[in-house]
């Protein structure tokens, strides 16, 4: 008896201990476990999309890039190969396959190390979801609790849901659907089940079994997959045999305007980084449905490339890239090409790096070699070379013959004209010829190019809306993130004038006034303090102004003080106005950035963005209304509801009729001056040039009805663009290139004339109303009440009679005395020209 109290006491003891035992390590590994309730409403970190205009993808933004979708739209043999492939007794068992379990560990004990896991898809869930990747027993055990747990929680059908939406596969894919588009560039729903094989055996070990680097590896585990699923009777063995002899191709999917503006979609992701934050922009899944016109970004993209490139070659040929010294260095450059061309074939217009490989000095060729495919350029192609200007510095280099600057070895830049087919054999000649019957490819047609050194940008936006549709901020993204068109603040010089001339419209100033364009010097003392101790003479300071032709007119209109960008009028008429009621003007018309409080405000010398200028000028093609800039028209979150909605909205800052006036007179510049080279468009066009000193920035801001654009290009270093290249020159073909390509199919249309204006023919010389006499006559367009009413004088009118031309306008009285240059006003009160200064 007393034994078998013992033994009674003892087996008690030990039950006791074990169920404290096992009751403290279960507290012991649960204590700090996660609940699995969140998996309920579950919430992966998804794509961010951000969508152009029309609802392309332009952008993407995620830490893992997965795309969640329902059971229903995966086909079912897809299931089934992951159930075969990982863990084919899931319907059955209760989150733990102990029979797996066993096997695991008697594999691993023989091999003395883990090298089989045994885990069932509901322990995958609960490791991916909840638990580190680390191999250990306390891991182990955790990973088994929580996995009773979710089957208790959660249906089987859910558990696949988050199983197939949340494995990783390889690539940058995570779940069934990124990785469908990742190796097949398909929808889940269309994988066959050789694709779905194959994606089931890629979450055991992504990389190693990932098609484009291991494909022997990655077929050998498709092999298995579909063996397995013989095995679980999913699929007959003919179709097994059938999904292993297919012919897979590897075709991620390329979303044709992704990125096409990464400017633009950087500008949009930093507003959504600093307002929403980067885990709502990472991981948060929201749409982003920006302002952004594909084809005009396109557009946009090849004009700034273009004019860029052609202004780099004005400026002289640098030399190559590098030089290669031996031939085993060309054959590792070639080998090297070649193998970029596999993800990128060769096209027309692409740049790409080429070698020279040899010279024709008689026909005048330089022989290349892109990969394996040889190209030639032809004289004209590198005609340009013949500046020769290793420094840099845009106006140095020596004119020589373009053939001796390249040598076998060198590594140049060229670009696709012209990529002929592959000739096919003709029958009996290749093995005559020893060929092989090979085909015969033809030399592909080169340009030599060179990577520009300065920097431009470009920004389009709807004058309407103010809907941003295309925004370049400078040469390369992948060499720069600065964005010249928003964060750049460079002078615009004359392109600042129409807002000099806005503001005196309102002043009273008519296109017609007259405003004599003669020398003018503005004197200054500054006195030091050490001045007053008679230590120091005081300083004189002095401006003279000067126009950029250094010649001066004499009694000029205001339409052609600006048609011509004439500095000193415009100083004139700010002198008049005055610089406060300017800057005010500017900050109407959207312009933000610090502004010079004195005169040389008139050339534009006051730093601003490019943003801000086509802001303003696309207020006075909105007659006046100024409109708010707007990228974003909405963001929602992952299930659709509206974070953020931006309507278009204007404020009136000016009337429609000084907006008009203004629009009319930079119609003037493009038809008559600077502008001259956006009448290619054939259609009505307002804009304006600007050149800094030193020729450092040039600059071409114009507007046609429903379209605004601006453009500027320079160095960042701010050093001069080079001799003669002015905003005509340098800015103004990029944005008429744009133009051309946006506008194309669009009809011509003239700009709309509020009320308030009315028209009169005008002698240009003296600004009054023309005679029958007048040479050259005018239309001039006027505010309603500040037409003149003085007719100029007929040509040889008799010094006696000075009333004789007037026009018969009842209360108008006659004039006293004749109009002469020296006059400082042709019109009467109120005009504002009548009361300038002697100066004028």
């Amino acid at each position: 008896m007393r034994l078998r109290r013992l033994l009674l006491y003892t087996l008690a003891s030990i039950f006791i201990l074990l169920v404290l035992g096992g009751a403290f390590f279960y507290i012991l590994f649960t204590k700090d476990l996660p609940t699995v309730e969140a998996l309920e409403e579950y919430r992966p970190n998804l794509i961010t999309k951000v969508y152009a205009r029309n609802g392309e993808v332009i952008g993407e933004f995620y830490v893992e890039r997965r795309i969640v979708v329902s059971l229903q739209r995966m086909p079912e043999h897809l299931i089934q190969a992951f159930l075969a492939a990982e863990d084919a007794k899931f319907f059955e068992h209760k989150g733990i396959d102990y029979l797996s379990i066993i096997r695991a560990f008697y594999k691993n004990l023989s091999a003395g190390k883990i090298v089989q896991g045994g885990s069932t898809i509901t322990q995958q869930v609960a490791k991916s979801f909840f638990l580190t990747p680390e191999r250990r027993l306390s891991r182990k055990i955790r990973e088994a609790i929580l996995a009773y747990r979710i089957e208790k929680r959660l249906s089987k059908e859910d558990i696949l849901y988050l199983y197939l939406n949340q494995i990783y596969f390889g690539n940058g894919a995570y779940g069934v659907q990124a990785a469908a588009e990742t190796y097949f560039g398909k929808d889940v729903s269309e994988l066959s089940i050789a694709e779905s094989a194959l994606l089931a055996g890629l979450p055991k070990a992504p990389s190693r079994y990932s098609p484009y680097h291991n494909p022997e590896l990655a077929k050998a585990r498709q092999e298995f997959v579909l063996t397995r699923m013989v095995e679980e009777r999913f699929i007959t063995r003919k179709q097994a045999e059938d999904a292993l002899n297919e012919n897979i191709i590897l075709k991620p999917k390329k979303l044709r305007t992704l990125w096409v503006g990464p400017y633009f979609t950087e500008h949009v992701r930093r507003y959504i980084e600093e307002k929403y934050g980067d885990t709502l922009l990472y991981k948060g899944g929201l749409h982003i449905y920006t302002t952004m016109d594909v084809e005009l970004q396109k557009a946009a993209n090849e004009a700034v490339s273009y004019g860029l490139r052609a202004y780099d070659k004005r400026r002289g040929y640098r030399g190559p890239v590098m030089t290669l010294d031996s031939p085993e260095d060309i054959e590792a450059f070639i080998r090297e090409a070649e193998r970029r061309l596999l993800k990128r074939p060769i096209e027309v217009g692409g740049i790409y790096q080429g070698v020279v490989t040899s010279l024709d000095s008689k026909r005048r060729v330089i022989n290349v070699a892109i990969g394996n495919r040889r190209g030639i350029i032809r004289y004209p192609d590198f005609a340009w070379a013949r500046l020769y200007n290793p420094t840099g510095e845009p106006d140095g280099g020596s004119v020589v013959d373009p053939l001796k600057l390249f040598n076998p070895g060198d590594v140049i830049q060229v670009k696709v004209k012209y990529l002929p087919e592959p000739t096919p054999p003709v029958e009996g000649v290749e093995e005559a010829e020893g060929s092989g019957g090979e085909v015969k490819q033809e030399p592909v047609v080169l340009r030599l190019e060179q990577e520009p050194l300065a920097e431009a940008a470009l920004l389009a936006m709807e004058p309407e809306t103010g809907f941003v549709r295309a925004m370049v901020g400078g040469s390369s993204f992948a060499k720069t993130q600065f964005n010249r068109a928003i964060q750049a603040k460079r002078q615009p010089g004359s392109a600042f004038k129409p807002i000099i001339y806005a503001a005196a419209l309102d002043a009273g100033y008519t296109p017609a006034t007259i405003v004599v364009d003669s020398p003018i010097v503005f004197e200054e003392t500054v006195q030091h303090a050490a001045a007053e101790d008679g230590m120091e003479e005081p300083q004189k300071w002095e401006w003279k102004p000067r126009n950029f032709e250094e010649k001066f007119h004499g009694p000029t209109t205001v339409r052609e003080a600006l048609t011509k960008s004439r500095n000193v009028v415009t100083i004139k008429i700010l002198r008049d106005i005055g610089v406060r009621r300017a800057i005010s003007y500017a900050r109407k018309l959207g312009i933000e950035s610090p502004l010079a409080n004195d005169l040389s405000l008139a050339l534009g010398s006051s730093a601003v963005t490019l943003l801000e200028m086509t802001r303003a000028y696309a207020t006075l093609g909105n007659l006046g209304l100024r409109p708010e800039p707007v990228f974003i028209t909405k963001v929602l979150d992952r299930f659709g509801n509206v974070l953020e909605e931006n309507a278009p909205s204007a404020e009136a800052v000016l009337t429609p009729q000084t907006a008009y006036i203004m629009t009319n007179l930079l119609q003037g510049v493009v038809e008559n001056g600077t502008g001259w080279r956006a009448r290619a468009l054939k259609r009505p066009v307002a804009g304006k040039t600007g050149t800094t000193n030193n020729l450092n920035d040039a600059w071409f801001i114009g507007f046609v009805p429903r379209l605004a654009a601006g453009v500027w290009v320079g160095y960042d270093n701010e050093q001069p663009l080079g001799k003669n290249e002015t905003g005509s020159r340098a800015a103004a073909p990029i944005w008429v290139r744009f133009m051309k390509k946006a506008l194309d199919g669009v009809p011509p249309e003239n700009f709309p004339i509020p009320d308030g204006v009315e028209f009169a023919k005008v002698d240009p010389k003296t600004g009054l109303l023309a005679n029958p006499s007048t040479e050259n006559a005018v239309f001039e367009v006027f505010k309603v009440g500040t037409t003149p009413v003085k007719v100029s004088p007929r040509k040889n009118l008799p010094h006696g009679d000075k009333n004789f031309f007037l026009i018969d306008a009842g209360e108008i009285p006659p004039a006293e005395e004749p109009v002469g240059v020296e006059d400082s006003s042709p019109v009467e009160e109120p005009q504002p020209a009548t009361t300038l200064p002697e100066a004028f």
